[in-house]
C-alpha cells in the first residue's frame, strides 16, 4: 500500500470523490482486501475523509438534501471499508445565526443516520479556519455539536484537531506559551480524551488570518521548532498525526513524514 511505502504507519483516504455528489459504492472485494493489508502492514487507525461538498449547516434545501445523502452514504462506505474514524467539518451557517446553524447540522446527522447499523466508526468533528460563516474555530462550538449530537443520535462523536486551522484561527501553536494555552483550552473544553486524530499540517496563513492554506512542515508558519513541541506534548504525544500538506509527488509525501519522524523523536 501507498501509506506503507512512503513510511506511514497510518492515513487518511477519500471513500470517493471529494468534490463531486455522485459516488460509487466501492467493491466488497477491494474492501476486504484494505482489511487485509491493514492488518498485516499494521495500519492504524483509518480515517475517511468526507466529501468537501458537504454541508450540514446550510439553510439551503437543495444542498441539505444532498449533504445527508451524501454524509449517509460516507458512513455506509466507512462501515463496509473498516475505517475507524469519519472526519467531517461542521459546516457553514450562512444566512442563518449560528445557533441556528449548529442544530441545522445536528439534526442533519441525526437524519443521515437513521437506519445505519450500529458500528464501531467514529464521527470526528474537525476544527476550522472559521472564515465567513463556517462553523468549528472555537472550541465552544465543537463541544456544543457534540453534546447536541450525542442527544440526537447514536453515532459515536469524537474531535480531529487540524494544527493550520488551529494557527490560522488565533491559537498560537507555534510558540511553547500558545501551546501550552491551546492543550489547555482543549482538555478543558473539548477533553483530550476525545481528540482522537490530528491532521499535521504547517500554515502559509499567519496567526490569527482565518486563511485555510496549507504549507509543508516545517515551511510555514508553525515552523520545525512549533511541530517538536506538538509531537512530543504530553497531552498529544500518543495520538495519530497524518497529513495534508501539498504533495507534489512521493518525494515530497516521504519528507514530511520523514520530517514528522525527525521532529517527534522516532
Amino acid at each position: 500500500m501507498k501509506a506503507h511505502e512512503l513510511g506511514a504507519n497510518t492515513f487518511q483516504i477519500f471513500s470517493a470523490s471529494p468534490r463531486m455528489w455522485r459516488t460509487v459504492p466501492p467493491d466488497a472485494g477491494d474492501a476486504q482486501r484494505l482489511r487485509a493489508a491493514r492488518e498485516r502492514l499494521d495500519l492504524n487507525p483509518l480515517a475517511i475523509h468526507a466529501n468537501y461538498l458537504l454541508n450540514l449547516a446550510t439553510a439551503d434545501p437543495d444542498i441539505r438534501a444532498k449533504s445527508i445523502l451524501s454524509f449517509r452514504g460516507e458512513l455506509e462506505r466507512a462501515i463496509l471499508i473498516g475505517a475507524d474514524y469519519l472526519v467531517l467539518h461542521p459546516g457553514n451557517y450562512k444566512g442563518q445565526s449560528l445557533e441556528q446553524g449548529i442544530a441545522a447540522f445536528v439534526l442533519g446527522m441525526a437524519e443521515a443516520a437513521q437506519g445505519v447499523p450500529a458500528c464501531n466508526v467514529t464521527v470526528l468533528l474537525e476544527n476550522t479556519v472559521g472564515s465567513g460563516s463556517q462553523i468549528g474555530s472555537r472550541f465552544e462550538e465543537l463541544r456544543m455539536i457534540h453534546d447536541l449530537a450525542a442527544l440526537a443520535t447514536d453515532l459515536p462523536i469524537a474531535y480531529c484537531l487540524d494544527t493550520c486551522h488551529l494557527l490560522a484561527s488565533g491559537f498560537d501553536v507555534a510558540s511553547e506559551n500558545g501551546l501550552e494555552k491551546t492543550v489547555a483550552a482543549a482538555d478543558q473544553i473539548l477533553g483530550l480524551d476525545l481528540v482522537k486524530f490530528i491532521h499535521a499540517n504547517d500554515s502559509k496563513g499567519a496567526l490569527g488570518s482565518r486563511v485555510d492554506r496549507h504549507e509543508s512542515i516545517g515551511k510555514g508558519r508553525i515552523g520545525e521548532d512549533g511541530f517538536r513541541r506538538i509531537l512530543t506534548h504530553p497531552g498529544l504525544r500518543g495520538k495519530p498525526f497524518v497529513l495534508e500538506t501539498p504533495v507534489e509527488d512521493d518525494a515530497a509525501a516521504r519528507a514530511d513524514i520523514s520530517s514528522l519522524k525527525r521532529l517527534s523523536g522516532n
